[in-house]
Order: structure tokens, then C-alpha cells, then sequence
């Protein structure tokens, strides 16, 4: 399963940017190269700047952490909900009002990144539940307002981590 092989009624317009960042790799590579890349990327900052944010009212790159934690937690929640035909609606998440609410500055490194290890590992053992390219991966729920699939779920939290390297690489480092 490829992330050209979405329709892009799977998924609301707004994540076309991360969709757009995941290439060509299959689904659960890119969880699993993901988790790879992206901890040696965060290893990679110097400690002085985890807590540093290049504007006002911008996350620190700790908070960015757990940022991504806790949507992948939400992502992979709603995966589960719709592959087992869950066809409640499920609201969205202020993500600024979890980012304050982490306290992720007050975390050291190694216990964020810890998290993030387990929450990534979940998530994929979720996904290979699910099959390679089965039809629980095209089964559909409603989050945040509009139609999305089991599987642009997964390529979701690929395309979102990647994003926000790219916004550290940018900004901050």
C-alpha cells in the first residue's frame, strides 16, 4: 500500500501537505523508517536548543515532541475506531491547548523521546493488525468534520513528522 494508491476523498484537503511529503514509500516502511530518522534527528539538536521557539507563541522544539505524540495518539485512535467499523464522528483536538498542557519543557530529552519510541511502536503493531493491503486499510469514519481512511490515517502520521523536521530544520536549527 503506496500513498499513491489513496483517493483524495479519503482524506480533508487540509493534510494534502502532508500527503504530499511521504513519496513513494509503502505504509509501513514509512512508520518504521520514520521512527529510524526521526530520533536520530532529534538526538541530533544540540540541548540548548529543545526548549528554544523562534517566535513568540511558537512551540518550543520539545513541545514539537509531544506534539507529535500526542497526534499520532489521535490518529491512531481514530484508525482504530474506523477499522473496526466505528462509525461514530469523532471531534477534532485543539492541538495549542495540548501543547500547554504537556508541560513538555519541564521533560528531559531522553524521557520524550522514550515516549515517542513506544507511541511510534504501538502504531505500527496497530497497523500490521490491519494487513498490508486489506480492507480494513479503505474503511472510512468521520474526524474533524470530514470523511478519512484507515489508511490515510497511517500516512498521515508519516507526512506530520516529517513536516515539522522540515519546520525544525528551518526555524529553529
Amino acid at each position: 500500500m503506496k500513498v499513491k494508491d489513496l483517493n483524495k476523498n479519503e482524506y480533508l484537503p487540509y493534510f494534502q501537505p502532508y500527503i504530499d511529503r511521504i513519496g513513494d514509500l509503502i505504509l509501513l516502511d514509512g512508520l518504521e523508517d520514520g521512527l529510524d530518522k526521526t530520533i536520530q534527528f532529534f538526538k541530533s539538536i544540540p540541548a540548548e536548543k529543545l526548549e528554544y521557539s523562534y517566535a513568540e507563541g511558537k512551540w518550543s522544539i520539545k513541545e514539537i515532541i509531544n506534539h507529535l505524540i500526542d497526534s499520532e495518539r489521535v490518529f491512531a485512535y481514530r484508525a482504530l475506531r474506523f477499522a473496526r467499523k466505528d462509525k461514530t464522528p469523532v471531534a477534532g483536538f485543539e492541538e495549542n491547548d495540548y501543547a500547554i498542557e504537556s508541560f513538555a519543557n519541564n521533560r528531559t530529552i531522553e524521557d520524550l523521546l522514550e515516549e515517542y519510541i513506544l507511541v511510534r511502536k504501538s502504531t505500527i503493531a496497530l497497523y500490521k493488525t490491519f494487513g498490508s493491503d486489506s480492507e480494513i486499510l479503505k474503511r472510512t469514519g468521520i474526524a474533524s468534520g470530514g470523511e478519512v481512511s484507515v489508511r490515510a490515517l497511517g500516512f498521515l502520521v508519516s507526512g506530520h513528522e516529517k513536516h515539522h523536521c522540515e519546520v525544525i530544520k528551518e526555524r529553529y536549527l
